[in-house]
């Protein structure tokens, strides 16, 4: 459960006490927006800011694993020539009866542009959240808290934070809880659980990465309710 600090903040800052409350997360990189719509909102990050021992560890990875990862690639192409060489410069075609190719089908699915996260409008409220969501923070996790009329996000300014002790958050986003309603349900797989906010303007945002396993089955039951 979140500890007391955070619900002190919580009530602190709702004025009331929470009927719910979790922290989570968007679950994929946010999609690149046209360059046109993210220059008129400002041109945010777009992803996170990462604490600096996580530099230092991609630079040692740089020249540590780096170097062995394609030595073993070239060692694996040097034997595959090796192997292959009787039988290079055959080709395989597949042909109809009267002789003409027959196009290869691509097995890569069409990708959705919005890869699940929310409806891909980018001009409405669930887009410009998203164009938002790094300026607001540096840190991925928001704090989500449901009230009897509001549904109201927070953030904390900190870019690594453990989600039962941050205690400085602040309410980024408030919507009222007659235009705007959360999908979820009770239930789900622990560490795969959903929820997605749906805005007045029928644009949605899908968050996952619930944290503290009460604290999410909680928030579940009651937004379902």
């Amino acid at each position: 459960m979140a500890k007391r600090k955070v619900e002190r903040r919580a009530r602190k800052i709702l004025g009331e006490e929470p009927a719910a409350l979790v922290w989570c997360g968007i679950g994929k990189p946010i999609p690149k927006p046209p360059k046109d719509v993210h220059r008129a909102a400002g041109k945010g990050r777009l992803k996170a800011r990462h604490h600096w021992l996580l530099y230092v560890g991609a630079v040692l990875g740089f020249f540590i694993i780096v170097p062995w990862f394609l030595l073993d690639m070239l060692g694996k192409k040097i034997d595959w020539l090796l192997n292959s060489m009787p039988s290079r410069g055959r080709q395989v075609r597949r042909t109809t009866d009267d002789g003409t190719d027959v196009p290869t089908p691509s097995t890569t699915p069409d990708r959705d542009p919005a890869d699940g996260i929310f409806d891909g409008d980018w001009n409405l409220a669930a887009g410009q959240l998203l164009l938002r969501w790094y300026s607001q923070s540096p840190n991925s996790r928001r704090l989500v808290l449901l009230t009897q009329d509001r549904i109201c996000v927070a953030a904390s300014p900190r870019r690594r934070l453990s989600p039962t002790k941050a205690d400085d958050f602040q309410i980024v986003t408030e919507l009222g809880r007659h235009e705007t309603r959360i999908e979820a349900e009770t239930g789900q797989p622990r560490g795969f659980a959903t929820f997605r906010i749906h805005f007045g303007d029928r644009s949605w945002l899908e968050l996952g990465r619930l944290a503290a396993p009460e604290d999410a089955d909680h928030f579940l039951r009651t937004a379902s309710g």
